[in-house]
């Protein structure tokens, strides 16, 4: 993950630590002449009746001065300008986009960056290169925290307090990984001691409510389900009646995948969403599709609202631009991330993964 990006920011951070190099300072001529003056020489052994008949000895050859001699030595940083982070910021903007950050992702960081250098004066003792993380860091990791935190678990407890189960809905297109993920976090709340039902409410897709069952099975969790082709809402519907009826924690919601483009699925949607009044709606992306991952997350937040988001195969994601953009553009808080194909291939997401796959030795 973010090879590409890792490797340009070396090449930044070493383009950073030239331009900022220590600098000897110059001293002006007249003081370079009388510092490079030579000593006078030792005057000749004389006589004690020499001494009566020579002449008055001739005035010393004044020396440098020692604030002169500290002048000729003296050492200072730089200071950067705009003109010295002009092809710095092209460079890293150039990675960004070819890491699939999304543009006004990347416009975020470069501002960010150019605000930390410009006028930046970095000393003799300074690490140009650890000061460049540190700026980088800080840019990204602005980017990925959210406006508003999301604590699930809370949410769970909360409702499980009033007698209530908690209700969570899947969204996405299809082929993410959306249905693997809904048994991911089912796995990941059983750990955690909350029992768990699942809704098959993509009755849409051949074999989709099969596929569901097969991980239910596998994990000992219940499954309500219709036959193929029925109503997805009046699934959830029967899902949270029975949730409610066995004093079940959290209600899991599968969606048939659809394009955010499809009107009449993402109207069937809206509908499930009203009917099942979810207290967390989940967008399930592929971190493989970089900027269409970030296009489909701010459609289907701008059609229902979503809570945030799970990308799976960052195992596989050499670039993990989505990651850096999904949060900044829909201001939801990414929650997990997809790992591999078992079912505790999951990790709760902290920026710091972002920020140590990129900065880390």
């Amino acid at each position: 993950m973010f090879e590409g990006l890792r490797k340009k920011l070396k090449e930044i951070k070493e383009k950073i630590r030239k331009k900022v190099e220590p600098v000897q300072v110059e001293e002006p001529e007249e003081e370079r002449a009388v510092a490079e003056a030579p000593a006078p020489e030792a005057p000749p052994a004389v006589t004690p009746a020499a001494k009566r008949k020579a002449a008055p000895p001739a005035p010393p050859v004044e020396r440098p001065k020692r604030g002169v001699r500290r002048a000729i030595k003296r050492i200072t940083g730089r200071e950067l300008s705009a003109e010295d982070v002009d092809d710095i910021l092209w460079d890293l903007h150039v990675a960004l986009l070819e890491s699939d950050v999304a543009v006004p992702v990347a416009e975020e960081i470069i501002s960010r960056v150019r605000e930390g250098l410009v006028g930046r004066r970095i000393g003799i003792r300074d690490d140009p290169r650890k000061l460049a993380d540190e700026i980088f860091s800080e840019a990204v990791r602005r980017v990925l925290t959210p406006e508003k935190a999301v604590d699930l678990e809370g949410m769970i407890r909360e409702k499980r307090a009033r007698g209530e189960p908690a209700v969570i809905v899947f969204v996405g297109i299809n082929g993410t990984g959306k249905t693997t993920t809904i048994a991911k976090i089912a796995k990941y709340l059983m750990d955690r001691g909350y029992r768990v039902v699942m809704a098959a409410a993509d009755t849409f897709r051949a074999a989709g409510i099969e596929q569901l069952e097969v991980h239910a099975q596998r994990l000992g969790v219940p499954v309500i389900k219709q036959r193929r082709g029925a109503d997805a809402a009046a699934v959830a519907f029967d899902a949270i009646s029975h949730a409610r009826a066995r004093g079940v924690d959290v209600v899991l919601v599968d969606t048939a995948g659809r394009m955010q483009t499809e009107a009449n699925l993402m109207d069937e949607m809206r509908k499930i969403v009203r009917v099942s009044r979810p207290d967390a709606i989940i967008f399930v992306g592929d971190a493989l599709t970089g900027n269409d991952a970030v296009e489909q997350a701010k459609t289907f937040d701008e059609a229902v609202g979503i809570t945030g988001s799970i990308l799976c195969k960052m195992d596989a994601d050499a670039r993990g631009g989505a990651a850096l953009s999904i949060a900044h553009v829909t201001k939801k808080p990414i929650l997990f991330l997809g790992t591999g194909q078992g079912y505790d291939d999951l990790v709760e997401f902290n920026p710091q993964l972002i920020l140590n796959a990129l900065f880390g030795d």
